[in-house]
């Protein structure tokens, strides 16, 4: 069946980095897009970042633009989030999910990860 199993996350502080790591099995992992979502405690679950699995197209949200990066590795079944100077606001628990289809335009996604926390704090 399908899995997705995300990791990576930690405590960080303010401006620092880290990087997330979803990775999969039980499908055609290059016949995907794959997207990373994130909800903070209180809030709705937003939509993060997404790459399409014919051109390697990539999406952001503008909250991440410019420090976020969104990388796949086809003969290693995993997506990476790449995250840079990173904020509080950032703090959610992060989760990957796969796209009903190749691409990320107009995607629904259906399966999910677990999540992994991410936690930006002095």
């Amino acid at each position: 069946q399908v899995q997705l199993v995300e990791s990576g996350g930690g405590l960080v502080q303010p401006g620092g980095s880290l990087r997330l790591s979803c990775a999969a099995s039980g499908f055609t992992f290059d016949d995907y897009a794959i997207g990373w979502f994130r909800q903070a405690p209180g809030k709705e679950r937003e939509g993060v970042s997404c790459i399409s699995s014919t051109d390697g197209s990539t999406y952001y949200a503008d909250s991440v633009k410019g420090r976020f990066t969104i990388s796949r590795d086809n003969a290693r079944n995993t997506v990476y989030l790449q995250m840079n100077t990173l904020k509080p606001e950032d703090t959610a628990v992060y989760y990957c999910a796969t796209a009903t289809h190749s691409s990320c335009e107009g995607a629904d996604f259906g399966s999910w990860g677990q999540g992994t926390q991410v936690t930006v704090s002095s």
